[in-house]
């Protein structure tokens, strides 16, 4: 019986390190690119590494404007997630965060949409430079799939670079995100509206 249960211990225990061990799994994921408008295609030379899926909120706040009070866009707040095979299921495992934040390499500019790596705390930042809108791909009520490109990244304390040799990043397959729909009638009210996406992460097609 002892040894029954020692032997349960210990292949419970080798699956939680072997999880863990797997860190940033993009290496070993063949990354599906759904079909995008031409507008958000990313550049030729850059291939897809990882996709994730993102939960979270985009903040908007209530600020005076020339008409009045309106909502102004105030950052994301997401977790993403990446989902794998292991033993006869699947694990889905937390592999970044999503927030705004100051990009080391552009001094003086306005914080830019940033993604952290969970494990190594690499990172990201990037800006939008393409969106669409196109009925024919985004959903009603939903925020517009972006294309962004990387401005400045970090590696990691240890070295980790998960994230860091980002180019471009796709923002597709939303949900919901949209600005509030009630009125704005009190000055610094935010307002944290659900939404999901997937971020597509890519990086140059040239091995250095």
């Amino acid at each position: 019986m002892l040894r029954s249960c020692l032997q349960k211990l210990s292949l419970f225990a080798g699956t939680t390190i072997a999880i863990a061990a797997i860190g940033m799994p993009a290496s070993a994921q063949t990354v599906t690119v759904p079909r995008v408008p031409h507008d958000i295609e990313a550049p030729a030379g850059n291939t897809a590494f990882l996709k994730a899926y993102a939960t979270g909120t985009q903040n908007y706040i209530c600020l005076p404007s020339a008409s009045g009070l309106a909502w102004k866009f105030q950052g994301p707040q997401a977790t993403l997630f990446y989902t794998f095979r292991w033993l006869n299921g699947e694990v889905r495992q937390q592999i970044a965060t999503h927030f705004l934040s100051p990009s080391p390499t552009e001094a003086g500019t306005p914080a830019r949409a940033t993604w952290q790596h969970s494990l190594d705390t690499s990172a990201a930042w990037a800006k939008k430079i393409a969106e669409t809108s196109d009925p024919n791909f985004v959903a009603p009520g939903a925020i517009p799939w972006f294309l962004l490109e990387v401005t400045g990244t970090l590696r990691g304390p240890t070295g980790g670079s998960s994230l860091s040799q980002t180019t471009f990043l796709q923002r597709v397959n939303t949900t919901g995100g949209v600005t509030p729909t009630t009125a704005c009638t009190e000055a610094g009210t935010i307002q944290f509206v659900p939404y999901t996406a997937d971020y597509i992460f890519y990086r140059s097609s040239v091995v250095r």
